[in-house]
């Protein structure tokens, strides 16, 4: 009898999670099976489930945000042994998604983890660094199709420029701003809750303001830190009210990233980018496997990038559920929800 594990199913379209059986998945020629140590649970997860997106099979598991060991190599793998600590950005395929306790991964998008950072931190990171990264450094229309800090030459190049991030305490706008900051841009702009602002600064925010300030409001605040136009807004919440503020922010010629389905209108003189963070997607293979393969590691053991903070959920895999109603709810802010699939009961 082949080997099996613990996995969390969405059982059909618009269903519920139910625990089955998987196997335990063969790595083949480029790939990793990974021993999955923490996982960290992102908003699309509920909205899957409620909305139908996203996933075209069932009984499915989902989870997308994969930290773990090296379990075993497939052919032609030479960068990594087993054992090794490594962190990916999993898909929307039962063979490599992260609500289970192994999982696969292609070795050249995989990163190592360093010393200094946690199982658990290193899960936040994944999807929200994807997204965060493609937003900035992908081409036009798929992204800003701004110059990657890839070398020490291309970081800080945007100094001057300003930037406006709006939803700064949320996962993907903690990592926004630390990209911002590494490619130099200033004054950096965003708002959140109040209760973030040290933080957020402590991330290279120059400025935080209240979040539920009005477009005009904020507006005339932004006037007061810099002249120069506003070209760059990321909009990590891209609510149907942030997109219209981030629009109403821009200058003629700027561009706004919006991490859901566009819903605002930008006119001719500006543009409303819509960011699909999919790791696999063609138009992202080589910047993420160059972000991943080769960067990441070294940002984070020289601190330049930070993992968000972290809130360990009890009982493994069993403990997803509840933490995805809690984000449906709209309960969690400053942090990330992570089970450690290998404590499932």
């Amino acid at each position: 009898m082949s080997p099996t594990q613990k996995a969390l199913y969405l059982n059909k379209k618009f269903g519920d999670f139910v625990f089955e059986d998987a196997p335990i998945y063969k790595p083949g020629p480029g790939e990793i099976l990974i021993k999955i140590k923490a996982t960290s649970l992102n908003p699309v997860d509920w909205k899957i489930q409620k909305y139908g997106v996203f996933v075209e099979e069932y009984p499915a598991i989902l989870g997308t945000d994969v930290a773990g060991d090296v379990e075993e190599l497939g052919e032609g793998v030479k960068e990594f042994k087993k054992g090794d600590r490594v962190f990916v950005h999993g898909q929307f395929v039962n063979d490599k998604a992260s609500f289970q306790q192994y999982t696969l991964a292609v070795a050249s998008a995989t990163a190592r983890i360093p010393p200094s950072v946690s199982y658990e931190e290193a899960s936040t990171l994944p999807v929200v660094l994807t997204v965060s990264y493609v937003g900035f450094y992908n081409k036009n229309p798929h992204g800003f199709g701004l110059t990657a800090p890839a070398s020490e030459e291309t970081q800080g190049i945007y100094g001057g420029t300003p930037i406006v991030i709006l939803g700064g305490a949320s996962s993907v706008g903690q990592i926004v701003i630390q990209l911002a900051r590494l490619s130099g841009f200033s004054p950096i702009i965003t708002t959140a809750s109040l209760k973030h602002t040290d933080n957020l600064k402590s991330l290279g925010a120059t400025a935080v303001f209240d979040r539920d300030l009005s477009a005009s409001h904020l507006k005339n605040e932004i006037k007061k830190l810099t002249n120069e136009p506003i070209k760059f807004v990321y909009d990590s919440i891209s609510s149907k009210t942030t997109q219209e503020t981030g629009v109403e922010l821009l200058a003629p010629g700027g561009q706004l990233a919006v991490v859901v389905p566009v819903s605002a209108k930008a006119g001719e003189d500006k543009s409303v980018l819509g960011i699909l963070g999919l790791p696999r997607a063609p138009h992202n293979v080589e910047l993420l496997e160059t972000l991943y393969h080769d960067k990441i590691a070294g940002f984070l053991e020289k601190g330049i990038i930070k993992p968000n903070k972290v809130e360990v959920l009890p009982n493994g895999l069993a403990g997803i559920p509840d933490g995805l109603a809690r984000m449906e709810a709209n309960q969690i802010s400053g942090l990330k929800l992570v089970a450690r699939p290998q404590e499932t009961p």
